[in-house]
């Protein structure tokens, strides 16, 4: 059954470079931002 996985890892791999090839770089979400606090105190 272990060669069975590592071949279907090996054909994964290949099928996400061949991806890759054929439609680009796989796009990466835009990481959300997070509001930071701003303390207007300090102004008088």
């Amino acid at each position: 059954m272990d060669y069975i996985e590592k071949a279907l890892d090996k054909l994964k791999e290949w099928i996400d470079r061949l991806a890759e090839i054929l439609f680009g770089p796989e796009t990466q979400p835009e990481p959300e931002l997070i509001p930071i606090p701003v303390d207007d105190r300090r102004q008088s």
